[in-house]
């Protein structure tokens, strides 16, 4: 064998050894599932929230050999990508987990702030989407592509009002929102047509600009305008602001919230200025039973507090794309296998989640219960009452 020759075999042999370890490294099938979430930003709550109900699924699957598609054994991979709770950042973590990770699907964003630009992105490109935690109507409509696990706000805002009539009997209620926040902003619009036309009048309707910290001004003009409650759609980051400086400055009526209240960092945020408050949510932990009081036992041990609804729904949320995928099957041709799992989801006419049973519309939104909790003297989220659509 001349030199040349030798040369070229003993390359050869190399990569077979190289090609064969890889064909080993590269172990069982895996499922790519990515998360568009907030990690970081102004409510970094809502992405931690999210990544370790991711967590909790993926260990417990891939501790048992995969999930189970058709026969065949699946390895999970979640992907996990800071939107900052920034729009844009939502739609450049979208681009990034659809064409450089190239996931099967997306779960997130969470708020419609970001879930309404990135969904469009998701949409566009074929790739499902199912958004926990975004109750505006424009992340589904029209877009084949994305599904959510939560109530809508055209729902959650007139229950709440109702309840409110209902609870604290007064006619006058002052409203102040986030105009920098779509969620925020439509749930006042609908909270006030709702209340206008059915309970009593909006004595105060004041906005306020995502940045801001100092939120006296609105305030006073509460305080001083007679309304009998306070409702207040905003993220649990200012409500912890708002309702303790509301105290500093004498406000002890009630204050109704939604179900962007819900975080673990809510009560020592709002320096106990919540105790008695009520919110519309999505479960309420508090005498959970089920499989609902297993998954809070798991989180608890795993994380040391007590998951929110952002959690509870993002559970539900993976839990929907594997049924999907379990029932569609994987060919292994990523833009096949995405629009399969996209028919799937359409197809799934009910879905027993830990945050309630489901029964889905042609347009990928979710029916289901919405639940009042009242702030506990403990920081707890204690159930009132469900309302039904």
């Amino acid at each position: 064998m001349n030199r040349l020759n030798k040369t070229l075999a003993t390359g050869l042999a190399a990569l077979s050894v190289i090609s064969g370890a890889y064909a080993a490294a590269k172990g069982p099938k895996s499922i790519k599932i990515g998360f568009n979430i907030p990690l970081t930003g102004d409510s970094p709550k809502v992405g931690e929230s999210a990544k370790f109900a991711g967590e909790i699924i993926k260990s417990e699957i891939n501790a048992a050999g995969g999930l189970e598609v058709k026969g065949e054994k699946y390895k999970l991979e979640f992907v996990y990508v800071d939107n900052e709770l920034k729009a844009d950042s939502a739609i450049n973590a979208a681009n990034k987990l659809i064409d450089i990770d190239k996931v099967l699907a997306s779960i997130g964003p969470e708020g419609s702030g970001r879930a309404i630009p990135a969904g469009e992105i998701y949409n566009d490109a074929k790739v499902p989407m199912v958004s926990p935690w975004a109750t505006n109507p424009s992340v589904t409509k029209n877009r084949p592509y994305c599904f959510r696990a939560c109530f809508l706000d055209p729902f959650q805002a007139p229950v709440a009002a109702k309840f409110a009539s209902e609870q604290f009997g007064g006619k006058k209620v002052a409203i102040i929102f986030n105009l920098e926040d779509d969620y925020s902003k439509t749930l006042a619009e609908l909270f006030k047509g709702e209340w206008e036309s059915k309970y009593g009048k909006v004595v105060v309707y004041e906005s306020f600009g995502q940045k801001d910290q100092d939120f006296s001004v609105q305030l006073t003009k509460v305080v001083n305008s007679g309304a009998d409650f306070l409702y207040l759609p905003v993220y649990y980051n200012h409500v912890g602001l708002i309702t303790s400086q509301a105290k500093d400055l004498g406000w002890k009526k009630p204050v109704m919230g939604s179900d962007s209240w819900g975080s673990a960092d809510l009560f020592p945020l709002s320096k106990g200025a919540v105790v008695g408050d009520y919110f519309t949510t999505h479960y309420a932990a508090k005498g959970a039973t089920g499989k609902t009081k297993e998954f809070i036992e798991k989180y608890q041990k795993a994380y040391g507090y007590v998951p929110d609804d952002v959690a509870a729904l993002t559970y539900d949320a993976v839990y929907l794309v594997l049924q999907a995928i379990q029932d569609c099957g994987l060919t292994g041709n990523l833009k096949k296998d995405r629009a399969a799992i996209k028919d799937a989801l359409g197809k799934i006419q009910s879905f027993p989640g830990i945050t309630g049973n489901m029964k889905f519309t042609p347009e990928g939104d979710p029916v289901k219960d919405a639940v009042i909790v009242r702030v506990t003297k403990e920081g707890e989220f204690e159930f009132v009452k469900s309302l039904q659509p």
